[in-house]
């Protein structure tokens, strides 16, 4: 809800602020209220989605995928060796001549 909310708000800001085609462009000192608001999301967005992407490097960059394809490895290697001491424990209860 709070993410239709802000993409609402976001939009009616872009059309607020969209010049028609039969008026003539303001110079760029000439800026409205609604073009410095929608400038300054733009730039906080842009920036949100370039610190989002170094967040995603930098745990690329750690090889986690790897660790834990190697934890598993590890685990089931451990996990079968115990589990063959457990079934000869097992078949020398069960069939103890």
């Amino acid at each position: 809800m709070n993410k239709l909310l802000v993409i609402t708000v976001l939009v009616a800001l872009l059309a607020l602020s969209a010049e028609s085609f039969r008026m003539p462009r303001q110079a760029e000192e000439d800026q409205g209220t609604l073009t410095k608001i929608t400038d300054a999301v733009k730039t906080y967005y842009t920036d949100a989605v370039n610190t989002v992407s170094g967040y995603v490097d930098s745990v690329k960059g750690l090889q986690l995928e790897e660790k834990a394809k190697t934890l598993y490895t590890d685990t089931t290697n451990v996990m079968s060796t115990y589990a063959g001491i457990l079934q000869d424990q097992l078949y020398h209860i069960f069939y103890h001549n």
